[in-house]
């Protein structure tokens, strides 16, 4: 009798989100549409993070089903895993020092980014550390709580952080390095010229994937397990495509939106403040990031660009949607996400209890 109730409650909350959830995707849609008519960057997403966070910041109370994002990352991953291909192989082996280095990028990073929210913001040391660390956004809001910090100020500072690194890079690349946004276009064949066998090949690595590496808790998981599947089929030859432009850019609007939503129901002078802080550890966090980005590059020989995105505090979809947008090697920078993502889950928590709360 209880699970019946509870599933009526849930049912009943559904329904009484459809609207709001109906209305950000349409929001975001619009905003999408406009930066496409504005030759925006990355448009689609921009788009629709930029509505959709206008409105939550507003007071409009946006809503975004976590499912549908889930299945988007999912797409999101299998069109990762489509960068892969047998010559790729080849390359990995030039890719371990600047992966290696992730784990100094992420100490260095974390401790210049903790002692200003501890020392001239004022924030506890729980809430500074786990707000500080650049990655993992529910990994660090679900332990950041459960060890006593502000769970509001945690999300807060890290939505506030993919927001603007998704918003600074694209506009940066552009200004300074000269790229040229291809308007609305997104990469991939049209559905309708899609091959229909590989299509399907598609879709079950997306499921598959995603089915595994939930089962095995993988971080990222939805995005990750996708991703490794279709890497698989794409290396061994069984497939050469990806997923439909129109699909990706359906994709990049919900990615977005859900951007925006993580705002809804918090109080504005709350978002304006964390904003503005977050906005001082966004540029600490990119300073360091293109200083690493440059010695490894001069190290290594890698392109600083590609490093630079590899290495870029923001969401592991987010950016990896950056480097497919201004022609970056995503394959790179989608594995070097990975792997700090892996850093960040295994080792913030430890680090904690060795040092902050003591």
């Amino acid at each position: 009798m209880a699970k019946n109730t509870t599933a009526n409650t849930w049912k009943a909350k559904g329904r009484a989100h459809l609207p709001n959830f109906v209305g950000a995707l349409a929001a975001g849609a619009a905003g999408g549409y406009l930066f496409v008519l504005l030759n925006m960057p990355l448009a689609w997403m921009m788009g629709a993070m930029c509505t959709v966070t206008l409105l939550a910041a507003s007071g409009a109370p946006v809503k975004m089903y976590s499912k549908l994002r889930a299945v988007m990352v999912a797409i999101l991953g299998v069109m990762l895993g489509s960068a892969f291909s047998p010559s790729l192989v080849e390359q990995l082996a030039g890719w371990a020092v600047s992966g290696a280095f992730l784990a100094v990028y992420v100490a260095v990073a974390g401790a210049v980014v903790y002692q200003f929210f501890r020392r001239v913001v004022g924030y506890d040391p729980t809430t500074s550390y786990f707000a500080a660390t650049p990655g993992g956004l529910n990994e660090m809001i679900i332990v950041g709580s459960a060890y006593g910090g502000d769970d509001r100020i945690i999300s807060l500072s890290h939505a506030s952080r993919v927001l603007l690194v998704v918003m600074t890079i694209p506009f940066w690349f552009q200004i300074m390095e000269g790229y040229q946004p291809a308007g609305g276009a997104v990469p991939g064949a049209s559905i309708l010229d899609s091959d229909p066998y590989e299509m399907a090949l598609l879709v079950a690595s997306g499921i598959i994937g995603a089915f595994l590496a939930t089962r095995f808790k993988l971080p990222a998981a939805l995005l990750v397990g996708p991703m490794l599947a279709s890497a698989i089929i794409h290396l061994v030859g069984w497939s050469t495509q990806q997923p439909p432009s129109e699909v990706i850019a359906i994709a990049q609007v919900v990615i977005g939106t859900a951007i925006g939503c993580r705002f809804a129901g918090t109080p504005m002078r709350l978002i304006a403040k964390v904003i503005g802080i977050s906005a001082v550890a966004t540029v600490l966090l990119l300073g360091i990031t293109v200083v690493f980005g440059w010695g490894l590059s001069r190290a290594t020989g890698l392109d600083v660009l590609d490093l630079v995105l590899a290495y870029a505090p923001g969401g592991l979809a987010e950016m990896s949607l950056v480097a497919l947008a201004i022609g970056g090697d995503t394959a790179f920078v989608a594995t070097h996400h990975i792997v700090r993502i892996a850093f960040v889950v295994v080792g913030a928590p430890l680090i904690y209890k060795l040092l902050i709360r003591r």
